[in-house]
């Protein structure tokens, strides 16, 4: 419904901006969340850059996943939440629960305050961390009945963060949303048009590319959605009348793409600015035996030769889901961390 006033959480972020361009685009009266106030200037020049249209229909609150404060007044007159706001630590962690608890209990703290607010409803931000990962390799098709086991091979904090998560969500309506409805979507790996200095998501592995940081790549292959195709499906998630209730994985619809190709791709769209690019391929064993020390290793070493297929036939169904291929926002995302100086 546009006009209506749609919170979106951590507003600073990458796909959270990209749903609050769209969502300004389209008519909608949009309040966002940053940790401190102090963020908004900063915030609102990034969107501005980014071409945001009607800068006087967003409004900034202050409030923070591990705090109960603020909350409140965040909810107050909002039709639909998109919790978008999540730790992001891939690899090791001193302390998972760093990463879990805000989380989970941020989840439930937005999940609640939506509740005693009167919101319509929630989309919350999943990942396919919670339901793609950890399982044997011969299961390669993936859909929303997957769930991730929390202690399969290669999953590691933040997969635990993600599975836990939704999993309290879900718990959460079943038990106390009462009115609420609930929506988890379920991205891949997010790609695309950076938004200002902070390379978020799978961005980091076209900046790694591109920088030289990357001397070779192992035989990972990666299922990519572009982030202005995860923003369209949380703004059409809003109204969808039959998402309510429902898990729904987005992605490009292609298989899994090598990270051999990925580097193809750059260097045949970006010319000299691609000429860091790595050619050489990381041989499997090392990769494995660097796994037994280095976590972010133990979790590729667990995806190696393995072409996940992710089905997005309910995205399709329930929110006219339409992505662009994943070359274009590979492209897109190598190009933007280019122009913005970040390679």
């Amino acid at each position: 419904m546009p006009d209506s006033l749609v919170l979106v959480t951590g507003g600073s972020g990458f796909i959270a901006g990209h749903c609050i361009l769209q969502l300004l685009d389209q008519g909608h009266q949009v309040r966002t969340t940053v940790r401190s106030l102090a963020r908004e200037a900063g915030v609102r020049d990034v969107l501005a850059r980014a071409g945001m249209t009607r800068g006087d229909a967003l409004e900034f609150v202050a409030a923070d996943l591990t705090r109960d404060g603020g909350w409140a007044d965040a909810m107050a007159g909002v039709d639909t939440a998109l919790h978008v706001a999540s730790p992001v630590a891939p690899g090791k962690v001193a302390d998972e629960s760093e990463v879990i608890k805000p989380a989970r209990d941020g989840a439930l703290r937005v999940l609640r305050a939506a509740r005693d607010a009167g919101v319509r409803r929630v989309v919350l931000t999943s990942a396919f961390h919670a339901a793609g990962f950890g399982h044997p390799h011969s299961h390669d098709r993936f859909t929303e009945d997957d769930w991730s086991p929390i202690d399969g091979p290669g999953i590691d904090a933040y997969g635990r963060s993600k599975i836990l998560a939704e999993r309290a969500a879900w718990d959460f309506i079943a038990s106390e949303g009462r009115d609420l409805e609930l929506v988890t979507l379920l991205p891949v790996a997010v790609m695309g048009p950076v938004l200002g200095a902070e390379i978020s998501g799978s961005n980091r592995l076209i900046q790694r590319m591109l920088s030289g940081s990357m001397p070779a790549v192992p035989r990972l292959s990666i299922p990519i959605v572009d982030v202005r195709d995860v923003a369209a499906a949380h703004v059409a998630a809003i109204d969808a009348p039959d998402a309510a209730g429902q898990r729904i994985l987005l992605a490009s619809g292609e298989p899994a793409i090598p990270m051999s190709t990925i580097a193809d791709t750059l260097r045949s769209h970006l010319g000299q600015s691609a000429a860091k690019v790595p050619t050489r391929r990381l041989p499997d064993l090392l990769v494995r035996v660097g796994g037994l020390f280095n976590t972010e290793l133990r979790s590729v070493a667990a995806e190696l030769g393995l072409v996940k297929q992710v089905s997005i036939d309910k995205a399709r169904d329930l929110l006219g889901f339409r992505p662009r291929p994943s070359e274009e926002a590979i492209v897109a995302a190598g190009a933007s961390l280019i122009a913005a100086g970040l390679v």
